[in-house]
């Protein structure tokens, strides 16, 4: 039988946070910053503490002591957008790079906007690293859950802020 999708709201030193999986992985982190949470009604929340995981490597990376996340995640995207989370995730803590060398990465060079598009799209923020892509000049370009908070996670990443 499958394990039914369940979710849990979470204070954390960068705003609350929405998470959400079912079990066997992590589906869902979403910045809330003052909107409601976006919760499929078909969701229970979390009373058997299936997320535990979860917010514990989340507590231990805002806390400093934790660099790579070890939880299961399994966002939902197009194959395309797939390549681009993956490649997310091979960006080293505390490094950052800009859009069009994302692209290359993948073998998309050509695809700078697709690439920024699919970023922007990912559905498990943080644990799936957006934050550490950059505008080609250094600057800090859209983020989901703020430019203040991107700024807040590329500096705890870089050792210049503690968040915990």
């Amino acid at each position: 039988m499958e394990t039914p999708m369940v979710y849990r709201i979470l204070d954390s030193p960068v705003g609350r946070l929405l998470i959400a999986g079912d079990g066997s992985a992590l589906r869902r982190l979403a910045f809330l910053a003052g909107r409601r949470p976006a919760v499929d009604p078909a969701w229970a929340a979390d009373d058997r503490g299936i997320l535990d995981p979860v917010a514990s490597e989340l507590e231990a990376y805002f806390a400093g002591r934790l660099r790579r996340f070890s939880v299961a995640v399994e966002p939902s995207g197009t194959p395309f957008q797939q390549r681009v989370w993956r490649a997310l995730c091979d960006i080293p803590y505390g490094t950052t790079l800009s859009y069009g060398e994302l692209a290359r990465r993948i073998d998309a060079a050509r695809a700078v906007r697709a690439v920024g598009a699919a970023n922007g799209a990912n559905p498990i923020a943080i644990i799936v690293p957006c934050h550490r892509v950059i505008g080609a000049n250094g600057s800090l370009t859209g983020f989901g859950g703020g430019l203040p908070v991107k700024r807040a996670l590329l500096d705890l990443e870089q050792g210049t802020r503690r968040l915990l």
